[in-house]
């Protein structure tokens, strides 16, 4: 009877077809949907659907500026702005503007991340630092940039401090709040676990908290650093003779589209450059993000 069922057994495991690990995994590939959420597509995918995004952009440009659809004086043509752009980074002039707007740039961001991210830690960490710190900021947040103009002006006078200023307040507030969203998403149970083997307060803050934020921080940092950017313009509205900002201005006042265009693209590559460097130092320290 045990041979029997043995053989009957062994006839049924032989009736089942062997599926390969290859195989299997070939058959969940063409079942994938090419928008699929939340599915991982290949690095190079993603590069290619990237061009064709930048790739129509430029294309309605070309079709409304090449055939006249609008007037040139407000549309030049992508031909026209190239052009202008080489002529510009040509000179020493256009360089300076650069270089003095990536200085105020780079200030106003590192002067609110040196006093926004202990304070975003403080209200992230402990309820009566959130009761204390997030209703201001709340309120100021939702204040314009622009307004602090003349207060700013009456405070640090028209000089360099006056544009690194405005940057910080642009940047500041939003800074404080996104820091303490992220360090409250760290988990509560390796706090407790922290306390548990016998660690401080202070040693539970610097062991445990500030490690887990990192990786959300420097992402923050990075969203923080883009809107720096977007205030760069008004920042330079304030009695200046340098600057990207400054030189659109300047182009506006003589209706020359063309070098608006080339300082509106110059600080997107910039955006897009500081950007990417940020993308990269997150997967170069925190890979298992």
């Amino acid at each position: 009877m045990n041979t029997a069922n043995e053989q009957s057994g062994g006839q049924q495991v032989a009736a089942i077809p062997s599926v390969t690990p290859s195989a299997a995994k070939q058959a969940r590939t063409k079942k994938r949907h090419v928008m699929q959420i939340f599915e991982d597509v290949p690095k190079s995918n993603f590069g290619i659907v990237a061009v064709i995004s930048f790739g129509i952009m430029l294309a309605i440009w070309s079709v409304l500026s090449y055939g006249e659809f609008v007037n040139p004086l407000f549309l030049p043509t992508p031909g026209r702005v190239l052009n202008t752009m080489f002529d510009l980074l040509g000179t020493s002039t256009y360089w300076h503007h650069i270089g003095i707007s990536i200085f105020r740039v780079s200030a106003g961001f590192v002067l609110a991340c040196i006093v926004g991210i202990p304070i975003g830690l403080f209200a992230g960490t402990y309820r009566y630092g959130e009761a204390f710190v997030e209703p201001p900021m709340e309120f100021i947040r939702y204040m314009p940039a622009v307004a602090f103009i003349p207060l700013i002006m009456v405070w640090a006078g028209i000089g360099e401090w006056a544009k690194i200023l405005l940057i910080f307040i642009g940047c500041f507030f939003q800074l404080v709040l996104m820091v303490a969203a992220d360090t409250r998403l760290v988990s509560k149970d390796l706090v407790q676990a922290a306390f548990t083997l016998g660690a401080s307060r202070w040693q539970a803050i610097q062991t445990v908290i500030i490690p887990a934020v990192q990786p959300k921080l420097l992402n923050t940092m990075r969203l923080i650093l883009g809107w720096a950017w977007t205030y760069l313009v008004v920042a330079e509205l304030m009695a200046v003779n340098s600057g990207l900002g400054y030189a659109i201005l300047k182009a506006q006042r003589f209706l020359n589209t063309d070098q608006i265009f080339v300082g509106i693209i110059v600080i997107g590559l910039l955006g897009l450059i500081s950007d990417r460097i940020f993308a990269f130092l997150n997967r170069r320290f925190y890979p298992w993000v």
